[in-house]
């Protein structure tokens, strides 16, 4: 099955990579979780500090704190716009391809196939779960919902596609996914994860119908 790739485009990276086209000319509080959701992915949210995420976002600690309460606080604002990205993801994948639930598919491991090469940082929801040691940070309970609402997500689409057992496939799909992330930090792109597409097309067809 052919897949018009012109129709696919990742939201997730085209947002990012965009920046702000309005000329920085956004509120404080939108600029300061955008410079933490950055600054978080590059440095690790540990080695950010609050001083270097308000200079990021042209404010200062003292308007940082009128929003937030907390860093912790801002670091679950900022894994929720992360969530927000990546729930415009699948409103777009829904959107490009509305009546060929296979092709949804095929394009879903396209797009997380080049995501791989676009973010090399790997995933910054399971980047934050490592780095946050404390079970009780109030990051994980965001970190779980989202990811729930992922694997809910792609269930549906794996049983829409006509999948034999789809909360198996969408959990092989996602192991396979997070295995050629932590590849691709440890590797680079030419490592094992240059082999996720062909991995996931080998389970797509081991469990069709």
């Amino acid at each position: 099955m052919s897949i018009r790739s012109s129709k696919i485009t990742n939201p997730v990276v085209t947002e990012e990579l965009a920046g702000n086209a309005n000329g920085g000319k956004t509120r404080p509080r939108e600029r300061i979780v955008s410079a933490a959701c950055t600054l978080f992915r590059e440095n690790g949210i540990r080695a950010t500090g609050v001083e270097a995420i308000a200079e990021a976002a042209d404010t200062n600690k003292m308007t940082l704190y009128r929003h937030f309460g907390s860093k912790d606080e801002l670091i679950c604002e900022a894994l929720k716009c992360i969530s927000d990205r990546h729930a415009a993801f699948w409103e777009k994948l829904t959107a490009d391809f509305p009546d060929d639930s296979q092709a949804r598919l095929l394009a879903w491991v396209e797009l997380r196939a080049a995501s791989l090469v676009d973010e090399p940082h790997g995933c910054d929801l399971s980047n934050a779960a490592v780095e946050l040691k404390e079970t009780d940070h109030p990051a994980h309970a965001v970190i779980e919902q989202v990811k729930a609402a992922q694997h809910r997500r792609l269930v549906a689409l794996c049983a829409d596609a006509g999948s034999r057992d789809p909360d198996l496939l969408a959990n092989t799909l996602a192991m396979l996914l997070e295995g050629a992330r932590v590849s691709r930090c440890a590797s680079g792109a030419e490592g094992p994860c240059r082999q996720f597409s062909r991995a996931c097309h080998a389970a797509i067809a081991a469990f069709r119908n």
